[in-house]
């Protein structure tokens, strides 16, 4: 095949119209005047394959192959390709040959064959590329769980706070310990620590100073404690596991130096903090022992040394944790015991010094316990203070003195006052008045024949509602006296203001009055109590009177009354209604 000698070649031109026709068929990485350049390189290599002797296809296959490489790989686009081809390939350059139909049938199949291979090649490719991204990614998915199932292990058992071990941890090492193979005869400790006024510290300064503090304590317990196994069990509380003990004496040497390692002062943010910590001890022998009552009996023993005012061990005492049980039960069985009716009250005369008459009662709670027997109030209204319970008790020995003292007044005879303690709970209840003035109005008993029994430090309190309610029942009619005086502040300026009807005596002051050649000192504080009281309008009757002669120096010093065994025991409310007919 040979040009023809008269035609002028014009490539420029036909790529330009191959550029517009594919223009759009695909998108197409590239500007229009690189695809021009583009397709009048392979405008070139086409005629070339045209008229070059031997004639070669293999210039059809690269063409096509390089359509595809540059993302002109669309069917539309290989079909306007093959068009603009076959239509104008041969006119605008000017080609002119004896088999040039030929030649141009075989040129555009070997384009299509080169284009359909590269297009299947990149197809393959891409799968490939495709698969080899999914391996990728479920590679770094398999890697990124793990990962996380193992950060999900560093958070199961450690802090996050301080990275020590955490509660699940630490029980984990104190059940091998105990269920150890041949550790029976073994021993085995646990010093379990909290901070003492940590609460402070995030009141105060706020609770990231406080974390930090927390890592900071937990930083040095680690460091002292060395093999010994330290946890935060959560907030700030730590325990110290000690695996192997020679006996108490190992297990307060490590809570010694547990303390010492808290108290030292903590720099924290700018902050110098000093701060101190409490610890309860348990030792004991790996046979019988379990994670639950070892862990049990360390909280315990903590709170005693809490109790005992902190920054100190305590350890713990198995007949110590007894009574503690046993008043934890008594606590429990008070509401119940409230219901079935297993209190009562007993009634204990306060007699007038001046005739012997019976002027008043007072009364006190018992409780007939089922399985102890009768108990006196001082084996459970301590208790009953403790955990809010007097509350409830108190309210109903209120009610129950006020229905039995109006049954004392009938047929005409002059009845007794009787004279009720009330908690400091009771007093600083907001519905304390209208309790009062619900009971007088349900029983019927007048305010004059109620007398309030109220603790002396409870009347020096500087809040206003209680003494505004102690005033409003003043001005009812009620009695109003202060139990115990003498025990406290006796500031008897300060009763001055207060509504008070009467001051009642601590017994101690009168138990020196035994032996008249004794308790010299007592009867003249006595004597200067009764004389100030007296210029305050005051009655005072004196508590703990057991003997005639203790009665007798009270009545010479002015007295107004007084109560104890020598005047009369506790007795039922029929025995009280005995003795005033």
């Amino acid at each position: 095949m040979t040009e023809s000698p008269g035609a002028t070649p014009c490539p420029g031109a036909f790529a330009r119209a191959w550029a517009k026709a594919v223009s759009g068929t695909s998108y197409l990485p590239m500007t229009q005047a690189q695809l021009e350049c583009l397709l009048d390189r392979l405008t070139g290599q086409l005629a070339g394959a045209l008229v070059t002797e031997p004639f070669d296809l293999r210039a059809g296959h690269r063409v096509g192959a390089e359509l595809v490489a540059a993302h002109i790989a669309s069917a539309e686009g290989l079909g306007r390709t093959v068009e603009v081809i076959q239509l104008r390939l041969v006119r605008d350059l000017g080609l002119v040959a004896e088999d040039v139909e030929d030649r141009m049938a075989r040129l555009l199949a070997a384009v299509a064959t080169g284009y359909a291979r590269a297009l299947r090649d990149r197809t393959l490719d891409e799968q490939e590329s495709i698969r080899r991204a999914a391996m990728r990614a479920r590679t770094q998915a398999e890697r990124a769980l793990r990962a996380s199932e193992a950060r999900f292990r560093h958070q199961a058992t450690h802090d996050p706070l301080t990275g020590l071990p955490n509660r699940t941890l630490f029980t984990e090492r104190l059940a091998a310990a105990l269920n150890e193979p041949g550790r029976g005869a073994q021993r085995v400790g646990v010093c379990f620590l909290d901070l003492d006024r940590f609460k402070v510290v995030n009141d105060t300064l706020g609770h990231q100073i406080g974390d930090l503090l927390l890592a900071t304590v937990a930083e040095r317990l680690r460091k002292a404690m060395g093999e010994h196994l330290v946890a935060r069990l959560g907030g700030d509380e730590f325990v110290i596991l000690v695996e192997h003990t020679a006996g108490t004496d190992d297990m307060v040497a490590v809570a010694e130096t547990a303390l010492a390692a808290v108290r030292t002062p903590a720099l924290v943010d700018g902050h110098e903090l000093q701060i101190s910590a409490s610890i309860g001890i348990v030792e004991r022998q790996v046979a019988g022992a379990n994670p639950t009552d070892l862990m049990r009996a360390a909280d315990s023993t903590l709170h005693w040394a809490k109790s005992a005012g902190g920054a100190r061990w305590s350890l713990y005492d198995a007949e110590r944790n007894q009574r503690e049980l046993a008043r934890y039960a008594l606590s429990a069985a008070i509401p119940a015991a409230l219901e079935r009716g297993e209190f009562y009250l007993d009634y204990q005369p306060l007699t007038s010094l001046r005739d012997g008459s019976l002027v008043g009662v007072e009364a006190l709670v018992r409780w007939r316990h089922p399985e102890l027997g009768v108990l006196r109030p001082d084996s459970f209204i301590g208790l009953a203070e403790e955990t809010g319970l007097i509350v409830q008790l108190g309210g109903w020995v209120l009610a129950e003195a006020c229905r039995e003292a109006e049954a004392w007044s009938a047929g005409g005879v002059a009845a007794p006052f009787v004279s009720v303690n009330l908690a400091v709970r009771q007093v600083h209840r907001p519905g304390l008045v209208q309790e009062v003035r619900a009971l007088l109005r349900q029983t019927g008993l007048p305010p004059e024949r109620l007398q309030l029994e109220i603790t002396e430090s409870t009347m020096m309190s500087t809040a206003e509602e209680p003494v505004r309610a102690l005033r409003v029942l003043a001005d009812l009619g009620v009695r109003i006296a202060i139990d115990d005086f003498g025990t406290g502040y006796s500031n008897l300026a300060y009763l001055r203001d207060l509504p008070v009807t009467e001051l009642k005596v601590a017994g101690e002051f009168v138990a020196g009055l035994r032996s008249p050649s004794v308790g010299r000192t007592d009867e003249r504080i006595l004597a200067s109590l009764v004389s100030l009281a007296h210029a305050l309008d005051l009655t005072v009757t004196a508590e703990g009177v057991e003997t005639a002669g203790q009665a007798e120096r009270l009545r010479a010093i002015g007295c107004d009354a007084a109560q104890g065994w020598h005047f009369g025991r506790p007795a039922p409310a029929d025995r009280i209604l005995a003795r005033i007919r």
